[in-house]
């Protein structure tokens, strides 16, 4: 038996709420009812329990997974970050060395 949502009722039987005894005065709410004779539904709960319980270790492996890369790309970070603190420090140190050469250049020619 399919419901309008085209999934297996399993024999429920939604209702909407009315002013009738035994049921919510809310309209906005629905009731349900199931049949004895097709709720044998323990073993479709157990499966769900199953996947569901599957579902949450694989979600819990991902997010240590996630963990584990961001603190990867983390490291990263710091080691791009030194590397470009020492080729900053190496250009200083060479710009620094061509201008002495040049002023060294510079002084030898004015003293010949």
């Amino acid at each position: 038996m399919a419901n309008s949502g085209g999934l297996p009722s399993y024999g429920a039987v939604s209702h909407r709420s009315s002013a009738r005894s035994g049921y919510n005065n809310n309209p906005d709410e629905i009731q349900l009812r199931i049949d004895p004779m097709n709720a044998d539904l323990d073993e479709e709960v157990n499966g769900l329990r199953s996947k569901i319980s599957l579902l949450k270790n694989v979600a819990q492996e991902i997010g240590d997974e996630a963990r584990y890369q961001n603190d990867l790309i983390s490291q990263l970070q710091m080691t791009v970050i030194k590397a470009q603190a020492g080729v900053k420090n190496n250009m200083r140190w060479i710009n620094k060395k061509i201008i002495q050469n040049e002023d060294d250049e510079y002084s030898a020619q004015r003293n010949s």
